[in-house]
């Protein structure tokens, strides 16, 4: 007997805990359908507490949180359900929700992965397939994208490579004009200094045209002197009578 009790009050807690995920669930719903997606949340994982295996709690809680625009913890969400439901038809729509979740958040190749596992379920969903095309479609373009990405990269790169060259040889060049400055101003100082010392030396006196004329005069005036004195001693001699001894 006491046992018979015990099943119909285990019976009848479960029923109750039943009906208040039921309650909740329904809550939750109305709150989504009134784009109340923050309290609709809320009612869903009240749900999830008084039954932990509600699967019907899990996909909504999911999709309250896509609507949030929270795509990580939604892709959480449907990737759990997808991976521990029993349920065919729940497990492809799991999957696809999941591969929404990821579309929104820029990973194509793994939404592009789950599109493919829920298409494994249920080929004829076309809603998918489409989705599918369109996360494949991004993917190409993502693709081709960062390949026009990396051939600008390398051009700018080619390009910088050139300048980089120019103002190499731009400095190259002044480098060379600037030694060939300081080798002519070497030379000029060089120059300068050979000048400067030439002049310090004690030059040989140069004569003017006048001193020259003058010094010329007074050789000829003393010549002239010497040339008269010469002749007057001649004449004086003539005039001496030499007597003979006999």
């Amino acid at each position: 007997m006491r046992k018979i009790l015990l099943l119909l009050l285990l019976l009848t807690t479960q029923f109750s805990f039943a009906q208040e995920e039921r309650k909740h669930i329904r809550e939750g719903n109305k709150y989504y359908q009134e784009e109340k997606y923050d309290k609709a949340n809320e009612s869903y994982k009240k749900a999830l507490e008084k039954n932990a295996a509600s699967e019907k709690a899990d996909f909504n809680l999911g999709d309250a949180l896509y609507k949030q625009q929270k795509f990580a913890e939604s892709a959480q969400q449907f990737q759990q359900l997808a991976e521990k439901t029993t349920n065919q038809n729940l497990k492809a729509s799991a999957y696809h929700n999941l591969g929404n979740s990821l579309l929104q958040a820029q990973k194509l190749q793994e939404s592009i992965d789950a599109y493919k596992k829920a298409l494994r379920i249920n080929p004829k969903d076309d809603e998918t397939r489409y989705n599918l095309a369109y996360a494949q479609k991004k993917l190409k373009e993502q693709q081709q994208q960062n390949e026009e990405n990396k051939d600008k990269d390398k051009e700018e790169d080619k390009k910088d490579e050139n300048k980089d060259q120019e103002n190499k040889d731009k400095q190259n060049e002044e480098n060379e004009d600037k030694k060939e400055d300081e080798q002519k101003e070497n030379q000029e100082n060089k120059e300068n200094k050979e000048n400067e010392q030439q002049e310090q030396q004690p030059q040989p006196n140069k004569l003017s045209k006048e001193d020259a004329q003058r010094m010329l005069d007074a050789l000829n005036n003393k010549e002239k002197e010497v040339q008269a004195k010469l002749k007057k001693e001649k004449e004086n001699a003539k005039k001496i009578k030499i007597e003979k001894d006999w």
